[in-house]
């Protein structure tokens, strides 16, 4: 069972052809770069992907968040973790909180060229001393005048050094915990904000991730997103689809590997005939199969109560537990399969292996995922 119309599977059927066009053949050239080229996302905002979930008075499609879960799990289909991780946290993390709670000086200003790729977005909420626990954020946001003046760091910004405009989490009472959070929009040329380095990681080599910092940096009032410390509680909102987003990102690499395995151990000879020959690998390979396979309905099941307008925080919790663990086991499983080629790095799988770990941190861990079920089912007080 699935929650698509025979509209999304035509959209869907679209987006994977332009990917296998035009971004599958470029994949390698932009992970030894390190950067996504604007012209793509340009290109991809003219193409209207990245409005699939927008209002058409913004330039998009209309509010639909089945064709944009259509996007996001074909992106990881592709095996590009970059890329998506590019294109996800720009639509579905940064962009989306202005969507839904700006002024509409504020949408007109971020969410019309964000739709159009002309303006990319990032989210910095994450902190040295802060990453699960985001009441203990330590970046401060005072009022002065007609602004506010924002003063410390963030680090793990996905986009950090690519993006036009942050949504930023700091603290407006310091005193109130998660209570003194407000989300600001600082644009990357505001007085005293630096991007102070960017970092290297395992994976995700075409999506740059940074550390910033903010030296005083002055931005007008009319930066402030919502209303002043009510941003932990925008924050909160806007989880349920990120952690979707991921779920289905990972989902759609997590079938991207088992293809591979299945397609290595049908053609790779050994003994005499092909890996399949052997009922070890044909086991696993069915293992991985039925796994795929699970985390795809309940992803699917979490993404129809969502786009229903009903309450899903655990099944969505569920969801992005369950499909980033099966990613995780099933790139290894496939690396396995590929025996010391899969290791190599001419071989996709390795790429496939290296992204999906860092899927079971961000966006949530699996262990604070569980924590979120484990309240939900009134395991905590």
């Amino acid at each position: 069972m699935h929650p698509f119309t025979r509209e999304h599977d035509e959209l869907r059927s679209a987006i994977r052809q332009f990917l296998q066009k035009e971004i599958a053949p470029h994949v390698e050239e932009w992970e030894r770069a390190e950067q996504v080229p604007r012209t793509v996302l340009r290109k991809m905002g003219e193409l209207g992907y990245f409005g699939l979930n927008i209002a058409e008075e913004y330039g998009g499609g209309g509010e639909n968040p089945l064709a944009e879960a259509v996007l996001h799990e074909e992106l990881g289909r592709l095996n590009a973790s970059g890329f998506a991780g590019t294109v996800g946290v720009h639509i579905g993390i940064a962009m989306r909180p202005v969507y839904r709670f700006g002024t509409e000086e504020q949408k007109q200003a971020y969410v019309v060229p964000g739709v159009q790729g002309e303006k990319i977005g990032a989210l910095a909420i994450t902190e040295p001393g802060a990453g699960s626990d985001v009441a203990a954020i330590r970046t401060k946001a005072v009022r002065e005048g007609d602004g506010y003046v924002l003063s410390g760091n963030k680090i793990f910004i996905t986009n950090g050094v690519y993006a036009d405009f942050y949504v930023v989490a700091a603290k407006t009472n310091p005193e109130a915990g998660h209570r003194g959070v407000s989300l600001f929009i600082v644009d990357r040329d505001a007085p005293g904000f630096h991007v102070q380095r960017k970092l290297e990681k395992v994976g995700h080599h075409a999506s740059d991730t940074a550390e910033l910092f903010f030296d005083d940096c002055r931005i007008p009032a009319d930066r402030l997103l919502g209303e002043e410390n009510r941003g932990f509680y925008l924050v909160m909102q806007n989880f349920q689809w990120e952690r979707l987003m991921i779920a289905l990102q990972t989902l759609g690499t997590a079938q991207a590997a088992l293809d591979m395995a299945v397609e290595y151990a049908k053609t790779r000879q050994q003994f005499g005939g092909p890996l399949t020959q052997f009922q070890v690998i044909r086991h696993r390979l069915v293992d991985m199969a039925v796994e795929v396979e699970k985390a795809r309905q309940l992803t699917y099941h979490a993404l129809d109560l969502y786009a229903r307008g009903i309450d899903a925080v655990a099944e969505t919790s569920m969801a992005k537990l369950t499909a980033t663990e099966t990613a995780c086991k099933v790139a290894d499983e496939a690396l396995q399969i590929h025996g010391g080629y899969g290791y190599m790095n001419e071989y996709p799988i390795q790429r496939a292996w290296r992204d999906m770990r860092v899927t079971r941190i961000y966006g949530g861990t699996s262990e604070i995922m569980k924590e979120i079920i484990a309240k939900r089912m009134g395991l905590l007080p």
